[in-house]
């Protein structure tokens, strides 16, 4: 029988690290060796980075890409392995994977297949590579071949599918087929969103069942270069099954897995398909001979969980907050905690994160929570008890240090200073939204010298729905530099924190002390308290504001459509309201893309995100949708 040891890897990488990269990879080349694997996956842009941005356009970077290859070669001894890096041919810059056996180089796959769709920009550094093609280059003073290459080791046949090339319909693994590969591997830069697993899964099992291979996908893991979290999750799959699967949104710099996958039941279920089309002749690279390490019986495990959204939204963003903090060389976090639900949700994921990180990578990592997270309460006199009683409480039964401020002495000194300017007082009935924003503003100096004198990172607590419609104030509670929630809705954020007050999950303790901050209907308490301001009463429920966005700017839906939807979602509620709600939505999003160009870097979660600078493009000045609404108003 021809069995082989496969493995696959996750590694969390950081862009253009050159030497903590290569350490990376050098540990997942012994583990693989310690686990007897004949040849190991690994991951996308490995050696770089995936988020190098521009600088794959600079020729340092190939080269010294090139130069961490040459060092890692040597390393693979009685090993294939599969590395992906930038590489320059011809004055173009190519995404490729580099495979080498037994120390010595054989050759570069390029990818054909360029992801360019949501927050993807591949194809403004790299260049396709034609199907079919072969050209050679030097490396180093040996001449290798380069481009849609497939490789024959020891008679056991090699291809490759990068990344986006198993997403898109043709995909190279049915030409691989027409000439009996045995083995397909997956090198991969797979950011996380939410269900997304689901699908890698299917297209890994459905790859090695239709194509009749041993299918290896490898990925990376963690906060790599800011805004992008990956899952991990490495898998090989054989006869349509899932034979190994990693851990996903761990906190591990390195995972390797293994599995013993039997290459003659593959060829057999080969042989078998009828259907299956074969090249008139063979259209392989052939490198030398590899003796392929084998075994007597293959072992087939997997440790795959599903996890519910809930834990998946927890999990990488605690995962993003770690190895951000770690990254930038931060000490710790900062929260102005309002007492409702978007900073406690903030200050809640800082505490998981402390408790995941603990229980992974042990105590010792990080300071105790109060060391590692500070809070501040700042009261105005549109502050109530019940808030400030809700942040108290809240940060008590987390660890966090919590500190009281009365910022009013300094809202009173900015309103006199203003009202000295114009010879006038201020009014609410006429400056409503001054007088609120300014208690906003008044609170971001002093917590933005908490983070700086704690060289820690102060946290904005803004959220996706507000964001999609400017409910929130520029240098007040958008201050910080990063953004936690920024790309998740309010509706999910109220209900993930009533999961967290009376489930939570098996690794993910409950916090009873949220029910202070759930039973509070959401508002931002800068109006007198005799107005009783709410959220919703300033914009629409948000359940209502979320379907819009998703119509509107996922979708792309004209605001008459949007009208038509809603109707039939609410047959409830009158016309008249909810033309009220579609024209709000739109002249709020028009006004305030400003706003979302300023945000904080946050992190991405699904593909509904409104981050401008890796998603959703909308010019800063427009007509603000000014002839459809009137047309929407005429009905």
């Amino acid at each position: 029988m021809s069995i082989v040891r496969l493995a696959s890897a996750a590694v969390n990488q950081t862009p253009l690290d050159w030497e903590g990269n290569r350490e990376r990879l050098r540990k997942c080349i012994a583990k693989a060796k310690a686990q007897q694997a004949s040849l190991l996956c690994l991951p996308e842009l490995a050696i770089t980075g995936y988020g190098c941005e521009d600088q794959f356009l600079s020729p340092h970077t190939s080269e010294r890409a090139r130069e961490v290859l040459a060092e890692i070669v040597p390393e693979t001894s009685g090993l294939i392995l599969a590395v992906g890096l930038p590489l320059r041919h011809h004055n173009a810059v190519y995404n490729v994977v580099a495979l080498i056996a037994d120390g010595d180089l054989q050759g570069f796959y390029a990818k054909q297949n360029l992801a360019g769709d949501g927050l993807h920009y591949e194809p403004r550094w790299f260049r396709p590579w034609p199907v079919g093609v072969q050209a050679e280059v030097d490396f180093f003073g040996k001449t290798v071949p380069l481009g849609d290459v497939t490789f024959d080791s020891g008679g056991i046949k090699i291809g490759f599918e990068v990344c986006e090339d198993a997403w898109v319909a043709d995909r190279p693994g049915r030409e691989h087929s027409k000439i009996g590969v045995d083995v397909i591997l997956n090198p991969s830069a797979s950011h996380f969103a939410f269900g997304k697993q689901q699908i890698r899964e299917q297209f890994v099992c459905e790859g090695s069942r239709a194509f009749g291979v041993a299918y290896v996908y490898a990925n990376l893991v963690g906060n790599e270069a800011g805004r992008i979290v990956y899952d991990g999750g490495p898998m090989i799959a054989s006869g349509g099954q899932l034979v190994a699967i990693g851990e996903r949104l761990h906190f591990h710099e390195t995972e390797v897995i293994t599995a013993a996958v039997d290459l003659s039941v593959n060829r057999l279920a080969q042989s078998r398909t009828a259907g299956r089309e074969l090249a008139p002749a063979e259209e392989c690279a052939v490198v030398r001979h590899f003796t392929w390490r084998t075994e007597s019986s293959p072992s087939f495990q997997t440790n795959s969980k599903a996890w519910t959204k809930e834990e998946e939204f927890t999990h990488a963003v605690a995962l993003g907050l770690y190895d951000y903090m770690r990254k930038s060389r931060s000490q710790g976090f900062v929260v102005s905690l309002s007492g409702g639900a978007d900073s406690a949700a903030v200050a809640c994921l800082v505490y998981v994160m402390h408790g995941l990180v603990s229980k992974a990578l042990g105590e010792e990592v990080l300071p105790a929570v109060g060391k590692l997270l500070l809070c501040v309460y700042q009261a105005t006199s549109n502050s109530g008890p019940v808030t400030e009683e809700a942040a108290a409480h809240l940060a008590a039964a987390l660890g966090a240090t919590f500190a009281s401020w009365d910022v009013q002495p300094a809202v009173d000194h900015y309103v006199k200073l203003t009202e000295q300017t114009l010879g006038r007082e201020l009014a609410w009935q006429r400056d409503d939204i001054t007088l609120q924003n300014i208690q906003a503003r008044v609170r971001a100096p002093g917590i933005w010298m908490q983070a700086n004198v704690r060289n820690a990172l102060l946290l904005a607590t803004s959220n996706r729905s507000e964001a999609a419609v400017g409910y929130a104030t520029m240098d007040g509670d958008t201050c910080g530099g990063l953004s936690p929630i920024a790309g998740i809705d309010k509706a999910f954020l109220r209900h993930w924190l009533r999961w967290l007050e009376t489930e939570g999950s098996e690794v993910v303790l409950p916090v009873p002390a949220l029910v202070a901050i759930n039973r509070q209907e959401p508002t931002a308490e800068l109006r007198p308290a005799e107005q009783g301001q709410t959220d919703e009463d300033d914009l629409m429920p948000y359940p209502v504001l979320d379907l819009i966005e998703r119509l509107a700017i996922r979708d792309k839906k004209a605001p008459n459509e949007i009208f038509n939807r809603l109707l039939s979602e609410y047959p409830e509620q009158e016309d008249e309201s909810v033309k009220q709600w579609v024209i709000r939505f739109f002249q709020l999003w028009s006004r305030n893309q400003w706003k979302r160009e300023r945000y904080a870097p946050s992190f991405h979660l699904d593909d509904e995100n409104l981050d401008p600078k890796t998603w959703c493009r909308f010019p800063i000045l427009s007509s603000g949708f000014t002839e459809e609404l009137q047309n929407l108003k005429r009905l």
